[in-house]
């Protein structure tokens, strides 16, 4: 039996570890981020994948820093066939990756070149991309540089959000990652290098990415929305306070209004933005809120703004 040293985080990571148990490989062990004070209560929240490991009765490890702590040594000690990451959220020392007996593999949410990083799925909807995929790909002491055992692209529909083609990458990724890892066990040196022409970053998204700026066109605005949907969530700025929008649609009206204005509301909430573009939101948080329809908001706070008044602060 194969054995695996498995490391992953969010959900993105689920169905992999279950389809690695599924299909006979031997885990010794599940790595994973420690778990976080969420809430005001700051009560302690597990990871996805912890949760799951539980439910598997699997060994776990949370080290705070991978490097230099005793759980390094612990894993290293196991002397594992493989390492398969898949969004585990820190770096490998070196050390540990030539550890294993086979190959320390990673599950990457693109079609490396592009997108190397912490966010691709992100970035690739937040650029407008039509496709992305799943890379499956030998792990390096550079970030994701490493030669490639196989891909596979889908689509990304114009509804789809980050949460969305997360859920679907998970799927894709487990599936490539059984139908490859039997090749990788007996031909490791089949892979193939990256296109160092080809290589464009997706580094963790900062505070200041959350922002919908009104130098943005609608489209691009509604990119963001959908590239920071669930996490972080993308925002205006109103009165001086963030107003989250987690749902929009494009219209297709054009306006004379400086960027910024109401255009309508009567039945929706439309906003101008650059070339004159309309970006009508859908579902939004004003600040101290709770999510809500924008159907709610026009009933209540949002019945205060006029048509043609600039309500959104640079």
């Amino acid at each position: 039996m194969t054995s695996v040293i498995f490391m992953g985080t969010p959900n993105f990571g689920v169905p992999i570890l279950k389809g690695l148990v599924e299909n006979g490989y031997e885990i010794k062990a599940v790595v994973t981020q420690p778990d976080k004070k969420v809430g005001r209560k700051r009560s302690l929240k597990k990871t996805p994948v912890k949760i799951v490991a539980e439910e598997l009765n699997l060994p776990i490890f949370q080290p705070i820093k991978l490097p230099k702590s005793q759980e390094l040594e612990a894993l290293i000690n196991l002397h594992a066939d493989l390492i398969v990451t898949a969004a585990y959220g820190q770096f490998l020392p070196s050390k540990f990756l030539n550890s294993v007996k086979i190959a320390a593999v990673n599950v990457h949410g693109s079609l490396l070149p592009k997108y190397r990083g912490g966010a691709p799925i992100q970035y690739s909807i937040i650029n407008g991309d039509t496709e992305t995929g799943v890379t499956i790909m030998e792990m390096v002491k550079e970030m994701d540089a490493g030669d490639i055992y196989a891909q596979e692209a889908i689509k990304i529909a114009a509804t789809d959000t980050a949460g969305t083609v997360f859920n679907k990458l998970a799927i894709v990724g487990r599936d490539l990652l059984l139908k490859t890892l039997p090749q990788i066990i007996v031909h490791p040196n089949i892979k193939a290098p990256q296109d160092s022409a080809g290589v464009i970053f997706s580094p963790n998204i900062s505070k200041e990415q959350e922002q919908i700026k009104l130098n943005m066109t609608a489209q691009e605005a509604n990119n963001l929305i959908r590239g920071l949907n669930p996490n972080p969530g993308a925002y205006l700025k109103v009165n001086g306070k963030r107003f989250k929008v987690w749902q929009a649609r494009v219209s297709s009206e054009k306006s004379v209004l400086p960027a910024g204005s109401l255009a309508n509301n009567k039945g929706r909430f439309a906003i101008t933005m650059a070339s004159g573009s309309v970006l009508d939101l859908t579902e939004v948080q004003p600040a101290g809120k709770k999510r809500m329809p924008i159907k709610n908001f026009l009933n209540g706070q949002g019945n205060k703004f006029k048509v043609g008044e600039k309500i959104i602060d640079e």
